[in-house]
């Protein structure tokens, strides 16, 4: 009979294992070569974002700062055009993925929008931002690793990246991943090709989205007991200053 702990232990391990570079699990062929990422070694839940969200989305956006609003957007986004870019996110078309942190904020964000135009129904821009006290923790990585493993599962082959030339942690991660990068005139464009969708890349992303959800309704019961708890405290301090009131 295998122990409660060896049991326990497999099943980590198995999870793990799906949560491995594709690259390390998928022999490939000639014909059809594995995806070029390499993963970071950072385990982070990412959750997909619907429209109940757009504000929670709008708010993160707000708070980046005026230089890495030019990085995300390419030009220097006032408040306004936040507010509009958010108004016109399409949450049937395009895929939101988000990073909380313990307190239910987010920290960081990433929008695969699919092409529109029927003859290039295979292509996806990627686009990501990241408050910056989250930086330095490789979650721009992860989200574009996201990303590309829900777009090879939606039938999408080339990624395509606009970067500004001055955006090097963004060239980084593209370039870590494979993708083919042509400067100009201080703009970037990066490509990465896709190998079509396997049972490993959508058994990946289904383990991904259940773990991100499990992730999230932790740290909103966490959230609520701690609110909980402040309120307890605050009674408390109440009644305590009614006694001393009283007591005088």
């Amino acid at each position: 009979m295998i122990s409660t702990k060896d049991w326990l232990k497999a099943s980590w391990d198995a999870g793990i294992d799906l949560l491995r570079p594709v690259s390390d699990r998928e022999t490939g062929d000639a014909a059809c070569p594995p995806l070029p990422i390499t993963r970071p070694t950072l385990v982070v839940p990412i959750r997909s974002l619907g429209p109940t969200y757009r504000e929670r989305i709008a708010t993160h956006l707000l708070a980046l700062e005026p230089g890495d609003r030019y990085l995300r957007f390419g030009y220097p986004a006032n408040d306004a055009q936040i507010h509009r870019y958010v108004a016109q996110l399409d949450f049937e078309r395009d895929e939101i993925f988000g990073v909380y942190n313990r307190r239910l904020e987010l920290i960081a964000m990433a929008h695969l929008a699919l092409a529109q135009h029927p003859e290039h129904e295979q292509c996806a821009e990627f686009g990501v931002s990241v408050l910056r006290k989250a930086r330095g923790q490789g979650l721009g990585a992860r989200l574009f690793e996201r990303a590309t493993i829900h777009a090879r599962n939606a039938g999408v082959r080339l990624v395509f990246i606009h970067a500004l030339s001055e955006n090097t942690a963004m060239l980084k991660i593209v370039r870590n991943a494979g993708a083919v990068i042509e400067q100009d005139a201080g703009e970037s464009e990066a490509y990465l090709t896709l190998p079509p969708a396997s049972l490993d890349s959508r058994m990946t992303e289904l383990v991904e989205q259940q773990w991100a959800e499990l992730d999230y309704r932790l740290k909103q019961q966490a959230q609520q007991f701690r609110h909980f708890l402040a309120g307890v405290q605050e009674i408390r301090q109440g009644v305590q200053a009614a006694r001393h009131q009283s007591a005088e």
